[in-house]
């Protein structure tokens, strides 16, 4: 560990590649690493893709994020603490709307199943990108998308999100706000 950022800080690294080469979300093992620092204490995460939905939910917690493409297309990023006082966050999907009663029919249906993370996501917000205010789009995927929320907040959509009938799959609803 090195001093990294102008005010001293150390970072614990945690490489996540081989949980997401294997199909598998890291956001839990992240988010445990971040409650584990030391008040001088940054992050250096390792991974396939630039995880730019964790820059927010992280910059919520008074980290700031340098990232850096290195070898093989993977990402080095170093989320420095920023001194700000972390923001209260609500849970994924707090705040967003759970019943779904008085929600029309989704309009669109994406199969998000056996696609590698961030695509599920890129796809969810390109399509809501077409969509018509007040739409309901229908994702089935194969974990949470944890990473998605914070993004469809910020957008003013509405969302609820769930195990399926299906073992294994998630169903996510998303009313098109704004």
């Amino acid at each position: 560990m090195k001093e990294d950022h102008a005010m001293t800080q150390t970072f614990v690294d945690l490489d996540v590649r081989p949980i997401l080469l294997n199909g598998g979300e890291p956001f839990s093992k992240i988010m445990e690493a971040v409650e584990r620092l030391a008040p001088d204490e940054g992050l250096r995460l390792y991974a396939t893709f630039k995880p730019l939905p964790l820059f927010q939910v992280l910059g919520a917690k008074g980290f700031s994020p340098e990232a850096r493409e290195i070898e093989g297309g993977d990402w080095e990023v170093l989320f420095h603490r920023t001194g700000e006082q972390p923001q209260a966050q609500e849970a994924p999907g707090e705040g967003a709307a759970h019943d779904d009663s008085g929600w029309p029919e989704p309009v669109q249906l994406l199969d998000n199943r056996d696609l590698d993370p961030p695509e599920p996501m890129v796809r969810i917000l390109a399509a809501l990108e077409t969509m018509a205010s007040g739409a309901v789009l229908c994702a089935l995927l194969d974990r949470e998308p944890v990473f998605l929320f914070p993004e469809l907040e910020k957008r003013g959509h509405a969302w609820q999100c769930g195990p399926d009938a299906d073992a294994g799959t998630y169903r996510l609803l998303v009313r098109v706000g704004g």
